[in-house]
C-alpha cells in the first residue's frame, strides 16, 4: 500500500451559554431535545461495509480516492478544496494517509487525523483513516483510535507501514504486523470500526513468496478486516489473478483495485521506488522518449488507466476502483469520467452539505445565515450533543462556540493575501471602492485594475447558480451600498429535481421566501425603517448592529421557515429557518469579518483600514423575508422605496421607531436615534 430528546412539544434547544455566547458544552450542552419526524433519504447511518454490500447487489459500480497529508497549512487549505470539488463527482469514500514524520496524530491542521477529520465532518465526505504500527506503542495506537472516534471517523486502514529505515525495527510494546493491529483494534473498540487491510498483487515484497502473503492476508481477514485495498498495479491480469487466488484460498470480503494514473516522470520513479515494484517493459518504452513533456505523460497515464480500468470492470468481478490521486484531480477525474463513474448530481440531499459524522446523522435544520459558510456553522455547533430534526423550535438561548480564530485552515480563505488585494483593492478611497467590490463579485465583471472579484470575506466561491436568478437586481442594490452577502429567491412548487433550485429524493416539490441579507449604512436604515411599516406582517425584518443594537419584527422571537420540501411519503422537511436568537450569534461573525479578512489586508491606520473599520463600526446587518411566496418577491420593492425616501430627503433621516411588542427582553428592542455615524457625515 502506498503509505504515504425529544420533549412533549417537540421542539428542540441547543445548550446553554455564557454571555459571551460560548459553549459550556460540558456541562450545559445535556440540554437539548428535537422533533422525531424521519430524515430525507440521505445515507447518514449505514456503515461503509453496508453501502459496498449494497452496490454489489445492485451492481451499481463506484469510486474512492486516496490522499495525503500536505506539509504546511496553506497546502491544508488547497486539499480541502480539492476535497470539496472531488467530491461532486460522488466517491463512496476517500482515505488518507499516515505519515509517522508528520505528526500523524496531533491537532495540527497538516496532520492525518485532521485532515480526514476535516473531510468528514466539513467536507461531508466518507473517510478511511490510515494508521501504522510503525514507532508506536500499543497505548498510543488506543489513543489515536480514541481520538478518530470523537472527531467522528468510522473506518481505519490498518497497516503495518514501512520501516523508518531500511529495515523493519521491533517497537517494544507496539505490533510488528497488520494483523496484530486488526486483533487490537476489534478488542479494544468491538465492532464500532469498519476496517481495510492492503493487499499486494504480486506479493508484499518482504514476504517469502507470494503463496506466504495470501496466507497472511487471509489471517487479517479472519482477525475482523472487512474489506481489501490493493497495492497499485499496471496489468488488469494482475489484479484479477490476484482476486481469483484470494476467492480460492476463502478471501470472501470485497477487494478493490489500487489505480493509479501516471501523472509524470519522477512520481512514477518514486511511487515505483516506494512500493518496490517494476514497471511493465511496454510502458516504460513508452515513458522513457517522453519523460520530459509532463503533459504528454499524463495523457498516456490517462489512456493506460483507462484502458486497464475498463477490462477490470467488464470482467465482472471488480464493482469498485479506488484511485492514488498523489492529491491531483485532473488525471483522476478525467479516468472516471471516460468510465462513465464521474456522475455529478445537481440534486442536493438538503440545501446545505450534510456531515458525514455519525453525531449529526439526524440533523436535518439549520438557519440560512451560515449558507455561504456552512463549515464555520459546523465548527461553531460542533460541541451540540444533539441537533435539530424535522423543525428548529423555539430556542430562547442558542449556544453557537465562539470563532475567534478566523484562520483556522479550513475557514481561510483559498486565495493570498496578494491575490485578495487585486481583487478587493491594494487601496481604498471611499466607501464606493467598498461598494465597487460587491458589484463586481456580484457581476463577475473585472474591476478597475482588471481582476475579477472571485469572493468575498462572507462567500470563498463565486455566486451559486440560484443566486444568478436575481444578479441584475444585487447588482443595481450593491451599486447604491446595500452590500449584500446572503440571498434567495421565491420558488412556488418547482421540482425537486431542478438542476438549479431542486433538492432531495426525485417525485418532490420545493419552496422558498424570498430572503435578503446586507449590510447598510445607518442613514439608509432610518429610510428602510419608515418604509418597512407599509409593509407589514408580509415583510419579516431584523437589523442589528456590531454593538447589539437591535430591531426587529419578528413575531415572538419564533423562527421563520424559508425554506422547504414536500416528498413522496414523507412529512414536510424545512431544512433553512430565519432564527431572530441565531442571528445574534451571526452578527457576531459577520461583523468579524470586515476586521478580520478584509481590514487586516491593509497597515494600521491606513486608509484603506479606516474605510473598512468605518464600515465595520457604523453599518448594520439586515435580514428580510417576504412571506407571501407565491407572489413576486416584494423585496426589491422595499429597497427601491428606501432609495426613494432617501432621494426625496434634503437632510439625513432620523428614525427613533417605536417600542415592538414582539421583542422581548434583554434585546433592546427601542434604540436611540439612528442618526448617528451616517455615512453622509
Amino acid at each position: 500500500m502506498v503509505n504515504q430528546v425529544q420533549r412533549g412539544d417537540g421542539s428542540w434547544q441547543s445548550c446553554k451559554s455564557d454571555s459571551s455566547g460560548a459553549s459550556n458544552s460540558s456541562e450545559s450542552s445535556k440540554e437539548s431535545s428535537r422533533s422525531s419526524t424521519p430524515v430525507l433519504d440521505v445515507d447518514r447511518s449505514d456503515r461503509l461495509r453496508d453501502k459496498m454490500r449494497r452496490r454489489m447487489e445492485s451492481g451499481d459500480r463506484w469510486f474512492s480516492l486516496e490522499f495525503f497529508p500536505p506539509r504546511t497549512a496553506s497546502g491544508a487549505v488547497n486539499l480541502i478544496s480539492r476535497f470539496d470539488r472531488m467530491g461532486t463527482g460522488g466517491p463512496l469514500f476517500i482515505d488518507i494517509t499516515w505519515h509517522p514524520a508528520g505528526d500523524p496524530g496531533s491537532d495540527k491542521e497538516t496532520s492525518s487525523l485532521m485532515i480526514a477529520s476535516t473531510a468528514v465532518n466539513y467536507c461531508g465526505l466518507e473517510s478511511i483513516l490510515h494508521l501504522t504500527c510503525c514507532n508506536q506503542t500499543k497505548e498510543k495506537i488506543s489513543g489515536y483510535l480514541a481520538k478518530a472516534k470523537h472527531l467522528g471517523l468510522k473506518n481505519i486502514m490498518a497497516l503495518r507501514g514501512d520501516p523508518v529505515g531500511a529495515d523493519w525495527e521491533e517497537e517494544e510494546g507496539g505490533f510488528n504486523y497488520a494483523t496484530d493491529l486488526v486483533k487490537h483494534i476489534r478488542s479494544e473498540f468491538d465492532d464500532y470500526f469498519d476496517i481495510c487491510v492492503a493487499g499486494y498483487p504480486t506479493g508484499h515484497p518482504e514476504a517469502e513468496s507470494y503463496e506466504e502473503d495470501l496466507r497472511h492476508l487471509k489471517e487479517k481477514v479472519d482477525a475482523g478486516a472487512d474489506f481489501i485495498i490493493t497495492q497499485l498495479f499496471f496489468r488488469a491480469d494482475t489484479f484479477l489473478k490476484f482476486l481469483d487466488d484470494c476467492r480460492a484460498i476463502g478471501i470472501t470480503c470485497p477487494i478493490l483495485p489500487g489505480i493509479f494514473p501516471i501523472q509524470g516522470y519522477q512520481s512514477l520513479r518514486q511511487l515505483v521506488k516506494l512500493s518496490k515494484l517494476e514497471v511493465p517493459e511496454e510502458i516504460t518504452r513508452v515513458i522513457e522518449p517522453i519523460k520530459d513533456n509532463d503533459a504528454a505523460i499524463r495523457n498516456y497515464g490517462i489512456k493506460q488507466a483507462v484502458e486497464m480500468c475498463r477490462v477490470l470492470l467488464d470482467s465482472g468481478k471488480v464493482p469498485g476502483l479506488h484511485f492514488y490521486t498523489l492529491n491531483r484531480e485532473v488525471a483522476t477525474m478525467e479516468v472516471l469520467r471516460q468510465l462513465g463513474l464521474w456522475i455529478e448530481d445537481p440534486r442536493r440531499p438538503l440545501p446545505w452539505a450534510v456531515s458525514a459524522h455519525p453525531k449529526r446523522k439526524v440533523e436535518d435544520v439549520r438557519p440560512i445565515f451560515w449558507a455561504s459558510r456552512p463549515k464555520s456553522y459546523i465548527y461553531r455547533t460542533q460541541d451540540w450533543d444533539e441537533f435539530p430534526n424535522g423543525r428548529w423550535g423555539n430556542s430562547s438561548s442558542p449556544a453557537f462556540g465562539e470563532l475567534n480564530d478566523y484562520y483556522l485552515f479550513y475557514l481561510k480563505s483559498k486565495s493570498s493575501k496578494d491575490a485578495l488585494l487585486k481583487m478587493w483593492g491594494d487601496e481604498l478611497m471611499s466607501e464606493e471602492s467598498v461598494y465597487e467590490v460587491f458589484t463586481c463579485y456580484i457581476t463577475a465583471q473585472p474591476n478597475r485594475s482588471g481582476h475579477k472579484v472571485m469572493c468575498l470575506p462572507w462567500n470563498d466561491e463565486p455566486l451559486a447558480p440560484e443566486t444568478n436568478l436575481l444578479k441584475d437586481e444585487l447588482e443595481k442594490v450593491n451599486r447604491r451600498g446595500v452590500l449584500t452577502i446572503n440571498s434567495q429567491p421565491n420558488i412556488n412548487g418547482k421540482p425537486s429535481t431542478d438542476p438549479i433550485a431542486g433538492w432531495g429524493p426525485a417525485g418532490g416539490y420545493v419552496f422558498q421566501k424570498a430572503y435578503l441579507e446586507f449590510f447598510t449604512s445607518s442613514e439608509n436604515v432610518n429610510a428602510l425603517l419608515k418604509v418597512l411599516k407599509k409593509y407589514e406582517p408580509r415583510v419579516n425584518y431584523h437589523i442589528v448592529n456590531v454593538h447589539g443594537r437591535n430591531l426587529t419584527n419578528a413575531p415572538d422571537m419564533q423562527p421563520n421557515a424559508v425554506t422547504w420540501g414536500i416528498f413522496p411519503g414523507r412529512e414536510i422537511v424545512q431544512p433553512t429557518v430565519v432564527d431572530p436568537d441565531s442571528f445574534m450569534y451571526w452578527k457576531d461573525e459577520a461583523f468579524a469579518l470586515w476586521i478580520e479578512q478584509w481590514a487586516k489586508l491593509y497597515e494600521d491606520e491606513s486608509p484603506s483600514r479606516m474605510i473598512i473599520k468605518y464600515i465595520h463600526d457604523n453599518y448594520f446587518l439586515v435580514n428580510l423575508v417576504d412571506n407571501d411566496f407565491p407572489l413576486e418577491s416584494c423585496l426589491w420593492k422595499v429597497i427601491d422605496d428606501m432609495f426613494e425616501l432617501l432621494d426625496a430627503t434634503p437632510e439625513p433621516l432620523d428614525a427613533t421607531p417605536e417600542p415592538l411588542d414582539a421583542t422581548p427582553e434583554p434585546l433592546d428592542a427601542t434604540p436611540e436615534p439612528l442618526n448617528e455615524g451616517a455615512a453622509s457625515e
